[in-house]
Formats: C-alpha cells, sequence, structure tokens
C-alpha cells in the first residue's frame, strides 16, 4: 500500500510507478502509452536554450525588425512599432495583446525558466519554487511568437509589391527565438524540478 500509483493517461490503468533513470520511459503494458520518462541532460540542454532565448530575445528587441524602401524613403521599424502604431489607430485592445503575446509572455516565460533552473544547477533551490514553476505552465500558452511571425510573413508578401523589403537583425533573431525557446520547453523534464523540491522539503 506503499507503493505510488500511477494511472496511463491514455486507458486509464492504474499500475504501480517506478524510479526511472536519466534515459528511461516508462510505458503502460495494457496500450503502450507512455507513463512516464526521463530526458537525458534536460537541466543542462534547457538552461543552455533559455540562455540563447534571452541572447535572441535582446536582439531581436533591440535591432530594426524590417525596413522599407519606397521612393527613396526608409523606414525601419521594430517589434514595438507595431504595438504602438495599433494604440495610434485606436485599437488598445489588439495593441496589448500583440504586446502580451509576442513580447512580454515570451520574456516571462524565459525570466521563470532562469529562475527555476539556474538554482538548481548551482545546487540550491530559488523561493517558492513550487508556485513559480506552476506559473510558468500557465504563461507558455500565452507565448504565441509563431502566430505573430507567420502574420508578418503574409504581410511581407503583401508589401513587396509596394516597397522594397528588408529583413532586420531582428527578424532571423526572432525566428531563431521561437525555435530555441520551443526546444527549451521541449527538453525541459518537470521531474527534475520537482524531485529537487522534494529533496529540500
Amino acid at each position: 500500500m506503499d507503493a505510488e500509483l500511477i494511472a496511463c493517461h491514455d486507458c486509464d490503468l492504474l499500475q504501480t510507478s517506478v524510479l526511472l533513470a536519466e534515459g528511461q520511459v516508462a510505458r503502460c503494458p495494457r496500450c503502450g502509452g507512455t507513463l512516464d520518462q526521463r530526458k537525458r541532460n534536460s537541466l543542462d540542454r534547457t538552461l543552455a536554450l533559455t540562455v540563447s532565448s534571452l541572447v535572441l530575445y535582446v536582439v531581436a528587441n533591440a535591432f530594426p525588425f524590417i525596413s522599407f524602401k519606397m521612393q527613396g524613403n526608409v523606414t525601419q521599424t521594430t517589434l514595438a512599432t507595431g504595438v504602438t502604431e495599433l494604440w495610434a489607430q485606436g485599437k488598445p485592445e489588439l495593441a496589448v495583446l500583440v504586446f502580451f503575446t509576442a513580447i512580454a509572455a515570451p520574456l516571462l516565460q524565459i525570466s521563470l525558466l532562469l529562475y527555476v533552473l539556474v538554482p538548481i544547477k548551482l545546487g540550491r533551490l530559488a523561493w517558492q519554487v513550487p508556485r513559480v514553476f506552476r506559473l510558468l505552465r500557465h504563461v507558455q500558452p500565452w507565448s504565441m511568437m509563431e502566430v505573430f511571425m507567420l502574420g508578418i510573413l503574409v504581410s511581407l508578401v503583401k508589401l513587396m509589391g509596394m516597397a522594397e523589403v528588408v529583413p532586420g537583425l531582428a527578424l532571423w533573431s526572432f525566428a531563431l527565438l521561437i525555435v530555441a525557446l520551443a526546444g527549451a520547453v521541449a527538453s525541459l523534464d518537470p521531474q527534475v524540478v520537482w524531485r529537487r523540491v522534494e529533496i529540500a522539503r
């Protein structure tokens, strides 16, 4: 009765949980679904990708995103330009939504990852890690950089016939940021965090 039980996410078969070594995967004997898995080098890979995401985020927000050349005039835009233009056009709700999903949410996600993982890498545990880690899970769905990037690409295709469009350094950084942050989330093993919390108690 002291054994920890776990239910299969697919067929709900109740079975005894086992402690896995790094790289191992536990599968349901009835349906073959994944019950639990330990990712290899999860902490190091996630930290490396998160730090890379932070650098890319700074570049994406500090440099010109796109430059437009029309009749000798050059106009440069940044990530924040779209937000300010929407606000100036009388669309504050849309401006706030774009700001949160494309600028604020990714920064918050990166900050929370660093807050949780850096102390664990140093053999410590940050203050209120369980709450912060749960908050991270709630923030992730709001980071919609992919949708923002898709909208930019559609706009670029339409504008190419009207003006010369020059992609800026920030555009490439933003594209790499999407990949790096997605990789950080995919490589994160939540058990690394929860087991460190359990040890601390």
